[in-house]
C-alpha cells in the first residue's frame, strides 16, 4: 500500500514539475493542466487497445500529442494576463473532460473509460507490482528533475524562463520575445503532463473521465503553490504534501 502511495506521488511530482515551467516560470495561471495529463492518457490507451504498440514506445508519441494540443489551444489566449487566462484554462480542462464523456469520434469509451491497457515492460520483463513501478515512476522523476535542472541552468531557454519569472516587463524590455517563451513553456509543460498520463494509463489499466477532473488540476497547482513557484525540489515536497499527507492520516479519517 504505502509503495503505491510513493508511486502516486512520484506520478504528482511530475504533473508538478510539468506545470511548474508554465506556473512557476513562465507566470502563466494555468488550472487545467489535467486536460493535457487526459489527452496523454487516453492517446496511450487508444494506440495501445486498438494497435497493440508497447505502452513506453508511446511516452513521445503521447508527450508530442498533449504538445500539439497546447500550441492550439495556447497560442490565440497566450496574451490574457491572471484571472482571464486562469478562467480559459478552466475551460479548456472541462471541454476536454466533458467530450471525452461523450465519447468524441467513437473512440474514447464515453464515461466508461477505456478498458484492458497493457503492462509496460522493458526487454520482454513485464512491470506489474507496485514496487516494479516504483522504479519505473522515480527512475522518471530523476530524469526529469535532472532536464529540468540542466534546462533552467543552462540553456537560453531556461535563462529566459528566469528573467519571466523575476520580471516579464523588464524581460520583454531587455528584448526577450515573452510570447514565444511562455507559448513554448506551455507546450513543454503539456509534453511533460502527456507523458505522465501515458503512465498511469499503464498503472492502471483503465482510465475514464473521472481520473482528469477540475480537482486534478486543483492539486497540481496546490503542488506548485505550496512546493514553492520555481523550485525543482520544491515540486517533489509538494506532491508528498499534497499526496502523501492525506494518505498518511487517513487511518484517523473515522
Amino acid at each position: 500500500y504505502w509503495v503505491d502511495v510513493l508511486n502516486m506521488v512520484g506520478l504528482y511530482a511530475i504533473l508538478g514539475l510539468s506545470l511548474n515551467l508554465i506556473v512557476g516560470h513562465a507566470g502563466l495561471f494555468n488550472l487545467g493542466h489535467a486536460a493535457f495529463y487526459a489527452i496523454g492518457a487516453y492517446t496511450a490507451a487508444i494506440l495501445n487497445t486498438q494497435f497493440q504498440i508497447p505502452i513506453l514506445l508511446l511516452l513521445p508519441v503521447c508527450g508530442l500529442t498533449a504538445g500539439l494540443f497546447a500550441i492550439v489551444i495556447v497560442r490565440p489566449i497566450i496574451h490574457l494576463r491572471g484571472d482571464y487566462l486562469c478562467i480559459v484554462t478552466i475551460g479548456v480542462g472541462e471541454i476536454v473532460r466533458i467530450a471525452l464523456i461523450n465519447n468524441v469520434f467513437g473512440i474514447t469509451g464515453g464515461s466508461n473509460g477505456i478498458f484492458g491497457i497493457s503492462r509496460p515492460s522493458i526487454f520482454g520483463y513485464v512491470i506489474r507490482r507496485p514496487h516494479q513501478f516504483f522504479y519505473l515512476i522515480w527512475i522518471f522523476v530523476a530524469i526529469t528533475v535532472f532536464l529540468f535542472y540542466r534546462l533552467e541552468q543552462y540553456s537560453r531557454f531556461g535563462r529566459a524562463l528566469n528573467y519571466l519569472r523575476g520580471d516579464a516587463v523588464a524581460a520583454e524590455g531587455s528584448g526577450i520575445d515573452t510570447a514565444h517563451y511562455k507559448l513554448w513553456a506551455f507546450v513543454l509543460g503539456a509534453f511533460w503532463a502527456g507523458m505522465a498520463g501515458t503512465i498511469f494509463a499503464a498503472k492502471m489499466t483503465i482510465i475514464s473521465p473521472e481520473s482528469f477532473s477540475f480537482w486534478e488540476s486543483v492539486l497540481m497547482f496546490l503542488i506548485v503553490i505550496l512546493g514553492g513557484s520555481g523550485s525543482i525540489p520544491g515540486m517533489i515536497l509538494g506532491a508528498f504534501l499534497i499526496v502523501g499527507l492525506p494518505e498518511l492520516f487517513r487511518g484517523f479519517a473515522n
